[in-house]
């Protein structure tokens, strides 16, 4: 989400939302294309994402209700499925029916529109009164080509566990331990107090604490004219992760890697970076971790961190029914239950007045009303601008912070390597 994410759209007025729930979408069977994978009439519709995306109960669901179609769900690591993504779109053949495309990588995609279908000329176009208008505007080509429909935003917060903070002698209260933090250097120096007191480390990575600092600037790696950009957003968060690590505070577990998720369930963290789209990882990473996580306000304020869009790569075979299942993921009821699923928090503004949304309570984060939390803040973010080389320079950054956090780099000598490591990656 990452990192990253997944995510959600929405439909207005409570009539409107009737209709489309209704028609269109729902209950019919789609029609079959004999190179889908199976017999005649059948349709195989393959999706790539990462993480989990809340797509396991809505698979069934439309599965369910769409005799004929069946899908097949992906999940790999986030870079590798963009990676992957860029590969079978340069060969020509092989890329998925459907893949979620991350912010990190919007852009870098959306300028290769000729590779996706436009969904407004499937209809896509009457949905974006119901986005928030950054969000659509995101996944648009410079042309006008519509090449995603939104899921999710990655409205930021902070995770943590209290059970672990209450043997280290902290607040476990989340207004009492978002007090503790308003400022990045105040979250170092509440690390440095729980690593003492418990001989263990605090936060799960240094990168993950530079990417909420990187989101929070107004430039990240990239301005308008897609210039790289590295003495402002990147500069600000790698000094956080520097000193993450210098303090000893950081476990260095890398994102979305098999000892990450180990890491939670051996308790060897207690604090992580929460967009809204990490909920759903912690809760089926370690489901047995319940009441024992609450979420607190993110140092800095504010900040999006993540949210993704689902695409359809024109080169499949099942283009049309790829389109009615996305139109049919991003309706009220499916970004609804999705939330309340795995807590990624809908792109679509009037779903954060639905009391469904706004007064909901996640039990597993001790009742934490992650509605009222995430949705507060959504409706005003302004995202940076990402660049088109802005994916590949975010993991050529993180790749450095890793090294030292490894033993391999000196944290002194780390910004000169950062800086080179992403010249490359934007003369790429």
């Amino acid at each position: 989400m990452d990192f990253s994410r997944r995510r959600a759209l929405r439909v207005g007025a409570a009539g409107l939302v009737a209709a489309l729930a209704i028609t269109g979408c729902s209950g019919q069977a789609l029609e079959g294309n004999k190179d889908s994978g199976g017999a005649a009439g059948d349709v195989t519709l393959k999706v790539n994402f990462w993480g989990d995306m809340g797509l396991d109960a809505l698979k069934a669901k439309y599965e369910a209700a769409n005799p004929g179609v069946k899908i097949v769900l992906n999940s790999g690591e986030y870079n590798a499925q963009h990676e992957d993504l860029q590969k079978k779109l340069v060969a020509g053949s092989g890329a998925p029916d459907i893949s979620a495309v991350d912010e990190g990588f919007i852009v870098q995609f959306r300028s290769q529109a000729d590779q996706f279908v436009n969904l407004s000329e499937k209809g896509a176009a009457s949905l974006e009164a119901k986005y928030l208008p950054w969000k659509w505007k995101a996944s648009q080509s410079p042309d006008g080509k519509q090449i995603g429909l939104g899921t999710d935003v990655g409205g930021l917060a902070m995770c943590y566990r209290t059970d672990l903070f209450k043997e280290a002698g902290l607040p476990t209260e989340r207004d009492e331990v978002s007090k503790l933090w308003t400022t990045w250097d105040q979250f170092i120096e509440t690390g440095k107090t729980y690593t003492s007191k418990t001989g263990k480390k605090f936060v799960d990575s240094a990168t993950n604490l530079f990417n909420p600092v990187l989101s929070q600037a107004p430039v990240g790696f990239y301005n308008e004219q897609e210039q790289l950009q590295m003495d402002g957003g990147p500069k600000a968060g790698f000094d956080v992760a520097m000193k993450a690590i210098d303090a000893g505070i950081s476990a260095n577990l890398a994102s979305f890697q098999p000892n990450w998720d180990q890491g939670f369930k051996k308790d060897q963290f207690a604090v992580l970076a929460c967009p809204a789209w990490m909920l759903g990882h912690i809760q089926t990473t370690a489901p047995d971790q319940k009441g024992k996580w609450d979420i607190a306000a993110v140092p800095g304020g504010g900040g999006n961190w993540g949210g993704s869009w689902w695409t359809i790569p024109s080169q499949g075979k099942n283009v049309d029914a790829a389109y009615k299942f996305v139109e049919w993921l991003i309706q009220p009821e499916q970004q609804i239950e999705v939330f309340k699923t795995v807590g990624n928090l809908p792109s679509q503004p009037d779903l954060y007045k639905d009391p469904a949304v706004l007064d909901y309570k996640k039990d597993f984060f001790t009742n934490a009303p992650t509605g009222q939390i995430f949705a507060a803040g959504a409706a005003n973010l302004q995202p940076q601008y990402l660049g088109k080389k802005n994916g590949p320079t975010r993991v050529a950054v993180e790749n450095v912070i890793n090294r030292v956090g490894q033993g391999k780099l000196k944290s002194a000598e780390a910004w000169a390597e950062a800086v080179k490591e992403a010249e490359k990656a934007a003369s790429s």
